[in-house]
């Protein structure tokens, strides 16, 4: 079913709170988990978000299901978007003691908030997972840990960053279509705007980016790099959006984007967005590696060949990565300690990257020669192990504060209306500044 973006995201959000409700009440006891029968296995549902191939787990569950007959792995896809439906849904289901999975995926915009609430989740120590630390990147690992010590998530992905483009788009422009030679055009965003400009001169009936979001939060991160590793929040979870010249230099460059008339005016994830990646109505999209499989599923077969991936201007950066966590109110925390043990194995995680795209926060996955040679048959054979182990190898984690899934929302509402037309350029910047302060509560 579409949702028309004029209809706004409230109306979206309480479609996929309803869609959300159904999925809890039709699947499993009051407590969200399923009960063993006497003649049956233990099902653990497994809850997670995402466009595309989400979190990659289907062969690896597969796999999973066919090896083990007593305890089966049911994943449940709740919605494309983490902010305004997953992370709401969530919170009121871990708040309630009742609705969440065995096991659920967490971005790391709802990381700051599930620290701050050991309460809400099993233990993994008590069920031996302690012994993963080294499988982990420090900062990796420790955002999995509460404040009181307790290990309540385990690391899947990464981000990495890249940029996705239509090559035959860029053919139809005059513009070079090998990845190199493309990454050679941009080396700063400034440049990244001329050539939209030349592009957009040439092609009337596609634009030349998907919108405003995708590539704001691209610049952010970058740009968080430059300003001690933050976003909205300093690391004593104060905000700081008018502040931290990060978010001010993403947002003029979002602003810059909309005026100059280069996008689709599309929002991330949304029914309009996908169909726009089908049909080819923009050229270029951030592309952290996750991104890929959102892009070749959404394209379908008949997009094989027309999308690449090429380096992103101003160097690499680091968008997104989620972990796996098992609430307390899980019936079969033993197992589900078991499956999010399983999910995040090296053998698994290098498996993910290879068959959708996602990169392994594992670094013995990241080590994996299949891992570091692999290649992305849909983008053209991109060399896509060595585009994204680069940016894996010299990523600086980012803090996000306990607000930060919200502020984000709020701040990607008003980027977004920019572009859409909602929201007056001359009085976008304060809008954001104060619906930050609102969404921080």
């Amino acid at each position: 079913m579409l949702i028309s973006k004029r209809r706004g995201m409230a109306a979206a959000t309480a479609l996929a709170a309803a869609t959300l409700a159904v999925a809890s009440c039709g699947s499993g006891s009051g407590s969200g988990s399923s009960e063993p029968t006497s003649s049956g296995p233990v099902t653990i549902r497994v809850q997670t978000f995402g466009g595309g191939s989400n979190f990659g787990y289907k062969n690896a569950i597969t796999k999973w299901n066919a090896e083990h007959k007593d305890i089966q792995i049911k994943e449940e896809h709740l919605t494309d978007q983490f902010e305004q439906q997953y992370w709401p849904q969530m919170i009121q289901w871990l708040t309630s003691g009742t609705g969440a999975g065995d096991v659920v995926g967490i971005d790391e915009g709802g990381m700051g908030l599930a620290k701050a609430h050991p309460e809400w989740w099993a233990d993994l120590k008590e069920h031996g997972l302690e012994s993963r630390k080294a499988d982990f990147p420090a900062w990796k690992w420790e955002n999995g840990v509460t404040a009181d010590g307790k290990l309540f998530g385990l690391g899947t992905d990464i981000g990495g960053m890249s940029l996705c483009y239509r090559k035959d788009l860029f053919e139809k422009a005059g513009l070079p279509t090998d990845r190199d030679e493309v990454g050679a055009l941009w080396p700063t965003w400034d440049d990244f705007l001329k050539v939209g400009q030349q592009f957009q001169a040439k092609v009337k009936d596609s634009k030349w980016a998907d919108g405003t979001n995708t590539l704001y939060q691209v610049v952010l991160y970058q740009e968080a790099a430059k300003n001690g590793n933050v976003t909205y929040f300093d690391q004593q979870n104060n905000l700081i959006v008018d502040k931290n010249a990060a978010v001010k230099t993403a947002f003029d460059f979002a602003q810059k984007l909309t005026e100059q008339g280069l996008t689709a005016k599309l929002r991330n994830f949304t029914d309009e967005w996908a169909a726009g990646i089908q049909k080819g109505s923009f050229a270029t999209l951030g592309c952290p590696s996750w991104m890929l499989g959102a892009v070749s599923d959404n394209a379908g077969e008949d997009g094989k060949g027309k999308w690449d991936v090429a380096s992103v201007p101003g160097g690499g950066g680091n968008w997104g990565g989620s972990w796996l966590a098992v609430p307390k109110q899980s019936k079969h925390p033993k197992e589900a300690a078991m499956v999010a043990d399983y999910l995040t194995q090296a053998q698994t995680e290098a498996s993910i990257f290879t068959d959708f795209g996602n990169m392994p926060s594992n670094v013995k996955a990241q080590q994996d020669p299949a891992v570091q040679s692999a290649k992305n048959e849909f983008f053209n054979d991109a060399p896509i192990g060595e585009i994204f182990a680069k940016s894996a190898a010299s990523l600086q984690p980012v803090f996000l504060g306990v607000k930060h899934a919200q502020v984000k929302s709020a701040i990607e509402s008003v980027v977004q209306g920019m572009d859409d037309g909602s929201v007056a350029y001359d009085k976008a910047w304060q809008q954001l500044v104060d619906d930050a302060v609102k969404a921080a509560g």
